[in-house]
């Protein structure tokens, strides 16, 4: 089982942590500097994989990791896990993340980390590994990005319609132009409508 996910920069700033086991925040800031203690003094011609003693929940846990530029992809895992198999399913992680940011950048999970967390959920989900296709993670991706934009539009339409309309109506200088049909004079006075009913008198 996969217990955390974690990448951090060279420097140990951490750009997303996922944990598949509760602990508190202290605990957690405690196994990322731990852990990039451990991988930090480390030469880049070492093996990617490293016991860790009792690193997570007192138990015997496993780190596989992979070191591209600035950034360090962690998996630490218990020992049902084969050490081969994180290494691929990290470099799934890293393409997909390539292929979906066109050149993935540390600011890219900085700016993008809901989108990033989406990716990883499509790959490993409560600690086991739900999907190791490249192409079938980038087409669930997608589809994910075209619900969002359609959602989007659905949200934009009452604004759009606002704005349709206040483009329609007319304007005050506009109103003023508009000549309306003249009205009867309407009489002010009892004397006034007398003259006006001929029959008046005779019905009263």
């Amino acid at each position: 089982m996969i217990k955390a996910i974690l990448i951090f920069n060279n420097h140990g700033k951490p750009r997303l942590s996922k944990f598949f086991t509760h602990y508190s925040e202290d605990v957690q800031q405690q196994i990322i500097r731990e852990t990039f203690h451990l991988l930090a003094k480390r030469d880049d011609s070492c093996c990617n994989f490293l016991e860790t003693g009792s690193l997570i929940d007192g138990t015997d846990v496993k780190i596989v990791y992979r070191h591209y530029a600035t950034l360090y992809f962690v998996f630490c895992v218990d020992s049902s896990e084969s050490e081969l198999g994180i290494l691929d399913l990290i470099q799934v992680f890293v393409e997909t993340l390539d292929k979906t940011f066109e050149n993935v950048c540390e600011l890219d999970l900085i700016f993008h980390v809901d989108k990033v967390h989406y990716i990883l959920s499509e790959i490993v989900m409560g600690g086991m590994v739900l999907e190791t296709n490249m192409s079938e993670i980038l087409t669930h991706i997608e589809a994910q990005s075209k619900l969002e934009k359609s959602e989007a539009g659905i949200t934009a339409a009452p604004v759009r319609a606002v704005a349709a309309v206040k483009n329609f109506s007319p304007s005050v200088a506009n109103l003023s132009n508009i000549s309306l049909p003249s009205l009867p004079n309407i009489p002010t006075s009892f004397k006034e409508l007398k003259t006006a009913l001929p029959n008046f008198n005779k019905k009263f």
